[in-house]
């Protein structure tokens, strides 16, 4: 029961602090805390023009803060009792500052919105901004400008490649880079309110972005694996070149054009061998691409492009879990549910290069393979449509793929720890 506390609500704040003094007070030892805790709770609730904070009762205008070295007058272990022994207490010089200050330190970020001739800089949501050629000078110039901010990471969307020679060169200057997906800032953006969209402002939003999630750096890759995915997708594009021209060579009936298509053709059919020689040759000479192409190769159906393509495009397969390599690669059905509606469940975002071609040679597997068969027939048998058995038959490769290429590095580390152990 709320005890009677006469002329509490009439209280200032003076006559507060007396009343906490337990020499000027004529309450008993045993209701004073019970006393105490209601007169307090009868001022805030008449919303007087002075606010009382632990540690100190002083008249403060309403709608500003209490300082934070105000005079310790109120007894904080009658209620709460003693301060619990923390870092913060035992190092602080004033109780009154372990009381009321929280302190939290962030990272300094900068984010960096790239396109094909310009890098624009901003140091977090409102620090300083610059602009920077997307060429070495200027990313060496981008560098010194973080160094001078004391930047940590430095933040980047993936901008169709345009973002390659900068994190290259900021990580070999020994910056802390990390790669984003431009969807997911857009999103964040949008849902921070901030429909406005120019260079500077997307920097801002990076760099608020990645402080909010908190994201990593992005691993550099080797120099071997920077030269495999650059082979396999020159190979994919003079592949998908040599395609088109194929196709429209057909619909040209005149001889000399006719033979101009022929010595394209020749050309780039030269070109697709040699790079396919220098893939091989590079997958051989390193001892878990090596192994990995033997485990992936058991399966009937896929072939050396199919190797080379993920090797190149995915080279975390073997050390992820199956649900995070198969969102990565874009072939995770996403939930659409809301209390009792169920929506259809479907597939977006990951690497297509690497769906792509999962699609391709799942075909080609479920020729073979006897699990694969049963599956396609148990599927199409329960009324599946032909794309959604397509979706599931690369997923399953994946999964497969997964499984075999996380065996091999399994064995591969046992077998370097042991010879590290001999």
């Amino acid at each position: 029961m709320r005890p009677a506390v006469s002329g509490t609500s009439q209280l200032n704040s003076s006559e507060l602090c007396a009343f906490q003094n337990p020499l000027s007070s004529t309450l008993t030892a045993e209701n004073r805390t019970e006393h105490l805790l209601w007169a307090l709770v009868s001022v805030l609730e008449q919303q007087f023009s002075e606010t009382v904070v632990w540690g100190a009762c002083v008249p403060v205008p309403r709608g500003r803060t209490a300082p934070v070295s105000s005079p310790v007058i109120f007894d904080r272990s009658l209620v709460q009792g003693p301060l619990p022994k923390s870092r913060t207490t035992e190092q602080s010089q004033d109780p009154s500052i372990a009381l009321t200050r929280k302190v939290t330190v962030t990272r300094i970020i900068c984010g960096v919105d790239v396109s094909s001739t310009s890098l624009e800089a901003a140091i977090g949501r409102t620090g300083a901004v610059g602009q920077f050629a997307n060429n070495p000078e200027g990313i060496g110039a981008l560098a010194a400008f973080c160094l001078q901010h004391h930047v940590e990471l430095v933040a980047m969307e993936a901008t169709g490649g345009y973002q390659r020679q900068a994190f290259a060169l900021l990580a070999a200057e020994g910056h802390a880079v990390a790669i984003l997906n431009p969807r997911s800032v857009r999103q964040f953006a949008q849902g921070m309110g901030r429909l406005e969209k120019t260079d500077p402002i997307d920097a801002a939003m990076i760099a608020w972005f990645a402080e909010v999630r908190q994201v990593v750096p992005t691993p550099v890759p080797s120099a071997g694996q920077t030269r495999l995915r650059g082979l396999v997708t020159r190979l994919r594009q003079l592949t998908e070149l040599r395609s088109s021209q194929r196709q429209q060579q057909r619909l040209v009936i005149d001889p000399q054009l006719r033979s101009g298509f022929d010595q394209l053709l020749a050309l780039l059919k030269g070109q697709i061998e040699v790079l396919a020689q220098e893939i091989a040759a590079l997958i051989e000479a390193d001892p878990l691409w090596a192994e990995l192409d033997r485990a992936f190769r058991s399966i009937k159906g896929v072939a050396d492009r199919t190797v080379a393509r993920l090797m190149a495009e995915m080279p975390e397969i073997g050390a992820l879990s199956n649900k995070a390599v198969s969102k990565l690669a874009g072939l995770a059905p996403i939930a659409r549910d809301s209390g009792a509606y169920r929506g259809k469940r479907s597939i977006r975002g990951g690497r297509s290069a690497v769906r792509d071609i999962l699609f391709v040679v799942a075909s080609v597997v479920v020729r073979y393979e006897s699990d694969f068969i049963a599956f396609a027939q148990r599927l199409r048998a329960a009324g599946k449509p032909p794309k959604v058995v397509r979706i599931a038959l690369a997923h399953k490769l994946l999964i497969r793929l997964n499984a075999k290429a996380r065996e091999v590095r399994a064995r591969f580390s046992h077998a370097q720890t042991t010879a590290l152990a001999c």
